[in-house]
């Protein structure tokens, strides 16, 4: 078996502009969070397409297991208080 001599592997999530939503960039490898940080800077960004960077732990990420998708993702249809359709508006109301 042969020993894993990577550093610690990091996600890196990126923002072109202020407010915008955060895109999954890629990974890095890093020995700690600086170094994550200065690594996707220099991989992700070199061309100063970003104004913030995230950086992840890889191990930190916890993922749905896709087989379960059925019972993860169940249709709320038995609760049906979560639909407009549910409530009634009162008389006289013009907007809730």
């Amino acid at each position: 078996m042969t020993q894993d001599t990577q550093l610690r592997s990091w996600e890196v999530f990126t923002q072109t502009r202020s407010g915008a939503n955060y895109i999954h960039a890629g990974s890095v490898h890093a020995s700690d969070r600086n170094m994550a940080l200065q690594n996707a800077r220099d991989t992700y960004t070199r061309r100063g397409e970003g104004t913030s960077i995230w950086v992840v732990p890889t191990d930190a990420i916890t993922a749905s297991d896709p087989n379960e998708k059925e019972m993860f993702f169940d249709p709320a249809n038995d609760k049906i208080y979560r639909l407009p359709t549910f409530y009634t508006m009162p008389e006289g109301a013009k907007a809730i």
